[in-house]
């Protein structure tokens, strides 16, 4: 099971920015960055890595061109003790999230809701500090080189977007495909981010090797939704490119809609945009879901309705009496994209789909 079955499992997902400045320093003897998020550049570009500039007590110092609505983020760089994480109640058993915690600072994030629970910022704080997991890759080369993996699928970007700005500055996305692929262990990754198409030589490779899907989370086309609800995010027609060019390589990528908004994005013109465009991409594609707010995302996520439409706010309170609405409201919804979908004939028309050849998988050596 992919992440192809997330409508389901009510989840949404966050996507990335592209480039950053940063200025590093270490505190307490351990190493943190402060960056500045920036959007994705006009054109979809290969590489997105920071030029580092002078070298202070052994730090690089970075600029990038453009500041994000003046929001500074903090890279927090720390090792992890584990890569993947057991996963219950979802449509896969195992998650892989390179970071945790993410610049994009999407006012319907469900991850705010477990940032509550283990008493952490689920506010506007959100998104200002990311750990960033800088031995993942090797902890991940371990654990697939176990005996008992059985190479399930991975959901790469369950807690956090992959491809988020720190990426640009840290790779270890772009590093933990190289190692799916060497370990031909399958994955299916999700995220809002353009920067995806700097690794399209290592998506090709592990496609070769093992199944591999990828899905652009675009839950509106509309600019004033996109820029209101999604702030830290590039364009949807950006990611909407970058989906072309996935595609074009032979590589599985379809568009999830989600979160619907009520009230907002679930207007049958608003989703019909979304779906054609992803038709004329090439996305194998769609599914959608409706916003999800269970405690620490419904706070963050009324203040900012009650700011930009506040004329909502009776009609949520009303409807998310629980942390998802009725079938009576998300099902005309679903079904309306699923019309859409023979409308608009969404299906795989890759001229060159990438499969997996039958070779027995390799088994990686263990880091010593």
């Amino acid at each position: 099971m992919t992440l192809r079955a997330m409508p389901r499992a009510e989840r949404q997902w966050a996507r990335t920015s592209c480039a950053r400045s940063s200025s590093e320093k270490y505190v307490g003897g351990s190493r943190t960055t402060t960056a500045a998020a920036t959007p994705s550049v006009a054109t979809v570009a290969a590489s997105h890595t920071p030029k580092a500039s002078n070298s202070v007590d052994g730090c690089r110092d970075t600029r990038a061109d453009r500041i994000l609505n003046g929001v500074s983020v903090q890279f927090r760089e720390e090792p992890c003790r584990n890569a993947l994480n057991r996963v219950q109640g979802m449509p896969f058993k195992w998650s892989l999230n390179p970071y945790m915690g993410c610049a994009h600072r999407c006012t319907f994030c469900y991850v705010r809701g477990f940032e509550r629970r283990a008493d952490r910022p689920s506010g506007e704080a959100y998104g200002r500090s990311v750990r960033v997991k800088l031995n993942v890759a090797e902890v991940l080369r371990r654990e697939l080189a176990r005996k008992s993996w059985k190479r399930e699928v991975v959901a790469v970007g369950a807690a956090t977007d992959p491809y988020q700005p720190a990426e640009g500055r840290y790779r270890l996305t772009r590093r933990c495909l190289q190692v799916f692929a060497e370990a031909r262990s399958p994955f299916s990754l999700i995220t809002r981010g353009p920067m995806i198409v700097r690794d399209l030589d290592v998506l090709r490779e592990a496609a070769t090797r093992a199944e591999v899907d990828v899905t652009f989370s675009i839950p509106t086309l509309d600019p004033e939704i996109w820029r209101r609800t999604e702030p830290g995010t590039a364009p949807p027609r950006q990611r909407l490119r970058a989906l072309r060019m996935l595609v074009d390589a032979g590589i599985d990528t379809a568009v999830g809609i989600a979160p619907v908004l009520p009230g907002i994005s679930d207007r049958p013109e608003l989703l019909a945009d979304v779906v054609k465009a992803a038709r004329e991409a090439g996305a194998t594609n769609v599914w959608c879901n409706v916003l999800y707010l269970q405690p620490g995302t419904r706070e963050h996520f009324m203040e900012h309705l009650a700011r930009d439409w506040p004329e909502l706010v009776p009609s949520y309170l009303a409807l998310y009496r629980r942390p998802y609405p009725d079938r009576a409201m998300s099902e005309p919804v679903k079904s309306t994209v699923a019309a859409l979908k023979e409308r608009f004939d969404i299906a795989d028309r890759r001229a060159r789909p990438l499969e997996p050849s039958e070779s027995k998988p390799e088994q990686l050596a263990l880091a010593m």
